[in-house]
């Protein structure tokens, strides 16, 4: 508790409250625009954020992040067009609650479903953090070698249509995470003779080239869309009724975002279907949903905001990112020099604390922003589509060049951009390339550690009882990623 109210004397510090602000209001801009999430956010501005303050600058990915979680409804409920994945199930039933004239209420239990899911969701994080470092301090080399393999099998096995694409996409990461000077040889590797590679592949760039310039040239490939924008119609404060139907929904929203946002399965879009499901079954009128019941908008979105405190608790702990937006929040950290891990609580208490207390003020802040200034985020839909991604090319573009003032990273972010373009026109996913770019040396590092410490023995990896659990898990859930695939193709 102590050190959570250290976190809030630096959160509420009046430049980081303005950072905060920043941060939840770019957050729910980017939520709204359909196509731009928070990983491309966070991504455009890693270089620019380079000399600042890293609290502040933390600060401000967290808000964006969190902001993006919001904001993503207002898109789902008023155009029926996900602003991101994890509200693609918000969609069903918001934009048919729209339509009926009701979408003050699905906003309304949008939003504080959000603030309530959040706000439980950060207490959790701020009981569970300090006991997750106590169990990783007992994580040697082998066992974290063990846990990264479990990340792998996971998100390529839970992310995409098809388990290949996701191997393919973590082979793709590892391969440029293993671009340079070994640090144990001091041998060049996959360099090909190009100085420019000698330093290895930056994060920072291949998140630019994938997250900006790829997903900017999908949505410019699919051509303009013709989209209808619902008016706003009906008071923003729910009924009697509507209230009654939504506070559970939230609980076990929140209940089940939490914990699933912090398995290693790609972010909010497992745990708002499975709260849709539970609550269609729950629900005593199952016959409005798909129709415009608010249960299925208070229930996901509630699971959607607690899923991005649940991705923390990894990332924060063990540092290992679960989703597409953790990677490129894993690299902000390493931007700064800071290694997320239990040694980081330590060594970095005010920080870490900070970053924390300021999820509890930017729900709040969130809340504020996203009912009373709900026409404000309407008008941004209007923006045409050609401006906006054409601003984001030009912005990916100097970020890129100002990381290093190196022609090569803008040739780099091309090609990336490219290539991520090709894996979304194959439908693979790419959370597995940023993941496997960065755990791959990390990997490596802690199974060289593990043999060197074992004096070559292999054994090491299973005879310790955690490190054993570990891969037997990564073996169990590979299988079931198996027997699923069979059973798709079966039906």
């Amino acid at each position: 508790m102590g050190e959570l109210l250290n976190g809030f004397a630096v959160a509420l510090t009046p430049a980081n409250l303005l950072w905060g602000l920043a941060g939840t209001t770019m957050g729910t801009a980017v939520g709204v625009l359909p196509g731009i999430g928070p990983a491309l956010t966070v991504a455009l501005l890693l270089p620019v954020t380079y000399h600042l303050d890293p609290t502040a600058a933390l600060i401000m990915f967290a808000g964006i992040y969190y902001g993006a979680m919001y904001g993503g409804s207002t898109t789902s409920i008023l155009l029926n067009t996900p602003g991101e994945s994890a509200t693609i199930v918000t969609a069903i039933d918001g934009h048919q609650m729209a339509r009926s004239g009701r979408a003050g209420a699905a906003l309304a239990t949008a939003a504080i479903g959000s603030f309530v899911a959040g706000t439980l969701a950060t207490l959790a994080l701020s009981v569970t953090a300090p006991l997750m470092v106590k169990l990783a301090l007992a994580f040697g080399p082998a066992e974290y070698f063990a846990l990264m393999v479990l990340a792998f099998v996971m998100v390529t096995t839970m992310l995409g249509a098809s388990p290949l694409g996701g191997w393919l996409s973590l082979l793709l990461g590892l391969t440029l995470g293993f671009v340079g000077i070994d640090g144990l040889s001091g041998q060049a590797r996959l360099t090909f003779g190009i100085p420019y590679l000698l330093d290895g592949i930056d994060p920072v760039i291949v998140a630019i080239g994938l997250f900006a310039v790829g997903e900017t040239l999908w949505v410019a490939s699919r051509g303009p869309l013709v989209e209808e924008i619902l008016p706003v119609r009906g008071s923003l404060l729910m009924t009697t009724d509507e209230w009654q139907r939504s506070w559970k929904p939230w609980l076990r929203g929140a209940a089940i975002g939490f914990p699933l946002g912090a398995l290693p399965a790609g972010g909010a879009e497992l745990p708002t279907l499975m709260s849709y499901g539970i609550e269609k079954r729950l629900s005593k009128r199952p016959e409005e949903f798909g129709r415009g019941a608010i249960e299925a908008v208070a229930g996901p979105e509630a699971a959607n905001n607690a899923s991005a405190a649940g991705t923390l608790v990894p990332l924060l702990t063990l540092g290992l990112p679960t989703s597409a937006t953790a990677a490129v929040l894993l690299a902000a950290f390493q931007q700064f020099g800071l290694q997320p891990g239990p040694l980081l609580f330590d060594h970095e208490s005010a920080l870490v604390w900070g970053v924390i207390a300021s999820l509890y003020i930017g729900n709040a802040m969130l809340l504020i922003l996203n009912l009373p200034l709900v026409g404000l985020w309407v008008k941004l839909l209007s923006i045409p589509r050609h401006w906006l991604y054409a601003g984001i090319l030009v912005v990916a573009s100097l970020g890129a060049f100002s990381v290093h003032r190196s022609a090569g990273d803008l040739w780099l972010v091309a090609i990336i951009g490219v290539v991520g373009f090709m894996m979304r026109l194959m439908d693979a996913p790419v959370a597995p390339v940023m993941i496997g770019l960065i755990l791959g040396p990390a990997a490596e590092q802690h199974l060289r550690r593990a043999l060197s410490i074992s004096q070559g023995d292999w054994t090491v990896l299973w005879t310790r009882p955690l490190a054993l659990g570990l891969l037997v898990a990564a073996l169990a859930v590979a299988a079931a990623g198996i027997l699923s695939r069979r059973q798709q193709v079966r039906t």
